[in-house]
């Protein structure tokens, strides 16, 4: 079997109960966003020691449930301060260098998947149940149809190389192939899922270049994580996929670009959620 097959078989039933549970919202969506958001640190925990700073083996986590839940917290901002100075004062007062490292890479693992993921909560709470679905759907269409086209387009067409000493496979023309792809992803979102979407398209267009732009820095990201620390992909708990940070990294930042350019959109007051 060849590892496209191996992918797909996997891709298909996991974003079909991804969308599921996206379209149910509330809490299931939130816990399953709170499990992936706990999984990708885990693995960028191990990839950051591999590169020779290796975190706390518990702030991260804590870190992170902070984050994720602070939408559902009374008094986030207050805890987000407990947290912070339990967190400086437990890691400072290590020996050597362990506690400047630790400092550092604990808070990176801390905030970096968890605040991205913050944003795809924030979206889907935007507006009626209903809005925030079709929001976060057009932004899953994005990034997957911006991976999938960059990912052919890159394979039949690329030649110039975008970042080769990060990842060598990524191309321009791939890039281009994915601005399309996230197009093509708005456009079923707008047009074929029948819920009135609360933006028109040309208004979108900037969202789309966002999601294409910051989606390939995510994944670079990522890329450049695992080669410092020497490794291919995140972990091996997706078939064919790698792990769950292998499958995330373009969402942790085209996430908070679409919801920040959505915000954007209702304060200049062209849109009302």
């Amino acid at each position: 079997m060849s590892e496209l097959t191996k992918r797909i078989l996997f891709a298909v039933p996991a974003a079909a109960f991804f969308l599921y549970l996206t379209y149910v919202g509330g809490a299931y969506f939130a816990a399953l966003i709170v499990l992936i958001g706990l999984l990708i640190q885990r693995e960028v925990s191990v990839i950051s020691g591999k590169a020779g700073f290796p975190s706390d083996p518990l702030f991260p986590y804590i870190i992170g449930l902070w984050v994720l839940l602070s939408p559902f917290f009374h008094h986030d901002l207050a805890v987000g301060l407990a947290v912070f100075l339990l967190f400086t004062g437990t890691q400072i007062v290590k020996p050597g260098d362990r506690g400047l490292k630790s400092l550092i890479s604990t808070s990176f693992c801390g905030l970096y998947a968890p605040l991205g993921l913050l944003a795809l909560l924030l979206v889907r709470q935007l507006g009626n149940t209903k809005t925030g679905f079709v929001l976060t759907l057009s932004l899953l269409l994005m990034v997957w149809g911006n991976d999938i086209f960059a990912y052919f387009g890159g394979k039949n067409f690329g030649k110039n190389h975008l970042a080769p000493k990060i990842s060598p496979n990524k191309t321009w023309e791939g890039f281009f192939f994915g601005v399309a792809g996230a197009l093509a992803g708005l456009t079923v979102a707008l047009y074929l899922v029948p819920i009135a979407y609360p933006s028109p398209l040309l208004l979108m267009l900037p969202a789309v270049l966002l999601v294409s732009v910051f989606g390939p820095v995510g994944d670079l990201t990522a890329s450049r994580l695992k080669r410092a620390a020497g490794v291919k992909d995140a972990s091996t708990l997706l078939p064919g996929h790698g792990g769950f940070f292998d499958r995330f990294d373009a969402f942790i930042l085209a996430a908070p670009a679409f919801y920040v350019y959505l915000k954007f959109l209702e304060v200049m007051g062209y849109v009302s959620f």
